[in-house]
């Protein structure tokens, strides 16, 4: 009889289980095209945004090479940037509420490819084919590994996929994974901050780190505020949990502070090394956010985590060998370095060269200030007198010393 039952009940439990089974691929092909959604809004995203930048830079450029007295803001190619700027951070945005954190932010990569792509293409220079594959074949090999490690990135991204309400959010903020997190980033960034202020220390890296821990958390809300809003347009209403302002305001408040220190970073180092390192750092440290907040990993077998990690390696190897083959921007300096000079000699023992004052005078070696100067060291004026021709005997001298005076 015993036998009899557990052979009933086993019976019994059958169409249960095949049901079940039934519904778990229905499940992950819903999330799988969840995945591909963000993933392509944040691709749409992020070349409108770098096609947009172009577009600016070219307004800029077109001002200063011609005549034109009006501003950039009143040209039609710097409003049809402004626009395509706004229409791919929308992108951007939205994507965060489909796909996971770990999925969205390595994406970043196709605005590097993008722009090196435009500027391979509107060449405006005289270049022969030996030339030209000398100079941007740095630049093609790393547009190919960047693409290969996001098709990598895409087809083994975390496929965890949760409801962004504010009870959620809510558990989340509070679980001991991420408030352990958090300790660990305060401590980091306060040290950081200390050596960057008090110590004087202006290492690419350090500013950098501050941008990426900061980074790091304007993910994280950024993710949170759009599932929100989104979830809200769905039916559910999120926008009365006091979690929603919370991290409205961590997000825009963050997002001011990182691009406060890109524009330090902007001012000491040259673009293209804050383009490579700021992704290789910003990247690493919004993934670690991502899986400790979201818990976007949870579930994910060793294989898809390793092909993960594949991608964003051979991601950043192609981001760094982009933007290495770029050319550094050299100031303009409106003077001759005494250095330059061959066989003259420093006159200072720093190795300060000597610079005109662009205040009074434009002359070279002009020195600061010419007044305090005694009158011994004045150099003489030579006018030039002219010929008074109605004196026959005499004759005046073409020109005549005078002694020059502060008067004068």
């Amino acid at each position: 009889m015993e036998g009899g039952n557990s052979a009933n009940l086993q019976l019994q439990q059958l169409p249960l289980a095949t049901a079940a089974v039934s519904v778990q691929p229905h499940t992950d092909s819903f999330s799988y095209k969840e995945n591909l959604i963000g993933a392509l809004l944040a691709i749409f995203g992020h070349l409108v945004i770098s096609i947009a930048l172009n577009l600016q830079k070219y307004s800029h450029i077109r001002l200063a090479g011609s005549k034109d007295p009006r501003a950039y803001f009143k040209t039609k190619t710097w409003w049809c940037g402004l626009f395509l700027l706004v229409l791919g951070e929308l992108g951007v945005f939205s994507s965060y509420a489909f796909a996971p954190l770990s999925l969205i932010v390595p994406l970043s990569a196709v605005s590097v490819i993008a722009s090196a792509i435009i500027g391979i293409i509107f060449i405006k220079e005289k270049w022969k084919p030996k030339d030209f594959l000398r100079r941007y074949v740095l630049s093609f090999v790393g547009c190919g590994l960047a693409i290969v490690g996001t098709y990598l990135l895409i087809t083994f991204g975390p496929n965890s996929h949760e409801k962004m309400t504010g009870e959620n959010i809510t558990r989340h903020l509070v679980s001991w994974p991420f408030l352990l997190y958090m300790l660990v980033e305060i401590i980091v960034f306060c040290l950081l901050l200390y050596f960057y202020k008090e110590k004087n220390a202006n290492y690419i890296v350090v500013i950098l780190l501050l941008v990426a821990l900061l980074g790091s958390m304007t993910v994280v809300t950024v993710k949170a505020v759009a599932g929100m809003i989104v979830v809200s347009i769905q039916g559910n209403l999120q926008l009365d949990y006091p979690i929603f302002y919370i991290m409205l305001v961590c997000m825009i408040a963050t997002a001011i502070f990182q691009a406060t220190f890109l524009a330090q970073a902007s001012q000491l180092y040259d673009s293209s090394q804050i383009a490579s390192i700021g992704y290789i750092l910003s990247t690493t440290a919004a993934i670690t956010a991502g899986a400790t907040f979201y818990l976007d990993f949870t579930g994910e077998d060793v294989l898809h985590i390793c092909m993960f990690a594949l991608g964003c390696l051979i991601a950043f190897l192609g981001v760094f060998l982009i933007t290495r083959n770029r050319k550094k921007s050299v100031p303009f300096e409106p003077y001759i370095s005494m250095d330059a000079m061959p066989g003259m000699q420093n006159m200072h023992d720093k190795g300060i060269a000597v610079q005109p004052d662009l205040k009074a005078s434009f002359s070279y070696g002009a020195l600061e200030n010419n007044d305090n100067m005694p009158e011994i060291y004045t150099p003489a004026t030579l006018p030039i007198v002219q010929e008074q021709h109605g004196s026959k005997g005499v004759s005046a001298p073409p020109y005549r010393v005078l002694e020059h005076s502060k008067k004068e």
